[in-house]
């Protein structure tokens, strides 16, 4: 049995996430700074049949996010899917005149070195499952594509992640590994036909299982 770990799992995507590739026989791995709140997640889903599992990672501290996608590997096998789509601090979004090198400080750690330390986590044991089985996915923010001037910090670090992302596309697609961003322009609203979770949850699936596409992105509101 093999697993998604979900960094930044919470009761919207994340949750829906977990759902559809719980129902592909997926064990699920929910990252989350608080313990309690994925503990809580991994309760419902189990209550829907979904074998989940809630471990506490600050995608700020490369030690901690390591430790626990280990943790991860233990207790629930081998992580084939990779999801990296935490949310970020509403203190990164600061206007571009006010924002200082401290100010990017933050995002950076969020947007690219917790990626970066997942990936070298992860990868080993996608290489160990062979050719055309592990997945790594980033979501992502429309200021990854279209910076806005009010949210600059998010606005660098997420263009910096895409274009890691692309990176590995590019590098380990040769060996059979699928690296995919979806791009979502504002809010995720339950009931959208475009942007409701379990909408964007399936949007996820295919990008795992079609493997031929780096990007999606849901337009802006």
């Amino acid at each position: 049995m093999t697993s998604i770990a979900i960094i930044g799992a919470g009761s919207g995507l994340g949750a829906a996430v977990a759902r559809r590739f719980g129902a592909e026989g997926f064990s699920v791995g929910l990252l989350s700074r608080s313990q309690a709140r994925v503990d809580a997640l991994a309760e419902d889903l189990r209550r829907d049949g979904v074998h989940a599992q809630g471990f506490a990672a600050d995608v700020r501290d490369p030690a901690s996010l390591t430790r626990a996608l280990e943790q991860v590997t233990a207790a629930l096998g081998p992580i084939e899917v990779l999801q990296y789509s935490p949310l970020p601090q509403k203190d990164f979004m600061r206007p571009v005149l006010e924002t200082t090198p401290a100010d990017l400080v933050g995002p950076v750690e969020f947007s690219i070195y917790g990626p970066v330390a997942a990936v070298h986590q992860v990868l080993p044991g996608m290489r160990f499952l062979g050719g055309n089985r592990g997945t790594i996915l980033f979501v992502n923010g429309g200021s990854a594509v279209k910076p806005g001037r009010g949210v600059t910090g998010t606005s660098v670090a997420f263009a910096g992640q895409a274009a890691y992302a692309q990176l590995l596309h590019e590098v380990l697609g040769e060996e059979g590994i699928q690296v995919s961003q979806l791009i979502i322009g504002g809010k995720i609203v339950a009931g959208d036909p475009e942007k409701d979770p379990d909408v964007l949850a399936g949007l996820l699936w295919d990008l795992h299982v079609k493997r031929d596409r780096f990007r999606h992105q849901v337009s802006a509101d």
